[in-house]
């Protein structure tokens, strides 16, 4: 019996095409402007610093901007980067200038497992921070609600098994009582050995695997009670 789902968000809730083509060149065309303006705050200063610990060199605030956008274009998971495009992102979302990308499918699906008793959970690779102001921004409302809790990498890896286990342990619940939602196979996999359910989003793009269930929407997507 399914008793929660943890679902991932690009190419499965969400279009891949939205971080690439919306978020990313976003944080790349307003990142100086913003570390200019609030270069002295405490979490804009101090993500700043750590850019510095990276490169292992004292660098001045032109410098950081300029790695930082070496970074973005290299799709890089760090620390630092991912804190300042949350913020930026804040920002573009509460001023309107783009809202969080999510299927129509999606959102009434996760609407009707909510009503239904499901707990509901997110795992990306993306901060929590820049998970809630997606969900928090959408053009079917703020959806924040519908969610128990978010997994970033913070846990682990997507692709390692034992990330799984631990957000199991965390929600409380037998893994097998947890359908986990990708469109990424080696993630699906992680979590089939970690003891959870599993089933493949098949969105624009996606080449189907052969040994998870398979739906190419949130509507095909067969829950067990």
């Amino acid at each position: 019996m399914i008793r929660a789902i943890l679902t991932d968000i690009e190419g499965t809730t969400s279009s891949i095409a939205f971080v690439k083509e919306v978020l990313f060149p976003y944080a790349s065309a307003h990142l100086a402007e913003f570390v200019h303006s609030h270069g002295s705050d405490a979490e804009v200063r101090r993500s700043l610093d750590e850019v510095s610990e990276i490169c292992g060199q004292r660098l001045n605030d032109g410098e950081a901007i300029a790695q930082l956008l070496r970074w973005i274009e290299e799709d890089r998971k760090l620390t630092p980067l991912k804190a300042l495009q949350g913020l930026i992102w804040e920002e573009g979302y509460r001023h309107g200038d783009f809202f969080g990308h999510l299927y129509p499918d999606a959102a009434r699906k996760l609407r009707e497992w909510k009503e239904q008793g499901l707990a509901l959970y997110i795992f990306s690779s993306g901060s929590v921070y820049a998970q809630k102001l997606l969900f928090g921004h959408t053009e079917h409302g703020d959806l924040t609600p519908l969610f128990c809790g978010y997994f970033d990498t913070s846990v682990g890896a997507k692709q390692a098994a034992d990330s799984y286990r631990k957000i199991a342990e965390r929600i409380g619940f037998a893994a097998d009582e947890i359908l986990f939602l990708s469109d990424v196979d080696t993630e699906l996999d992680a979590a089939r050995a970690a003891g959870m359910q599993t089933c493949q989003l098949l969105r624009q793009g996606t080449q189907a695997c052969q040994h998870h269930p398979l739906a190419v929407d949130f509507d095909g997507i067969i829950v067990s009670r």
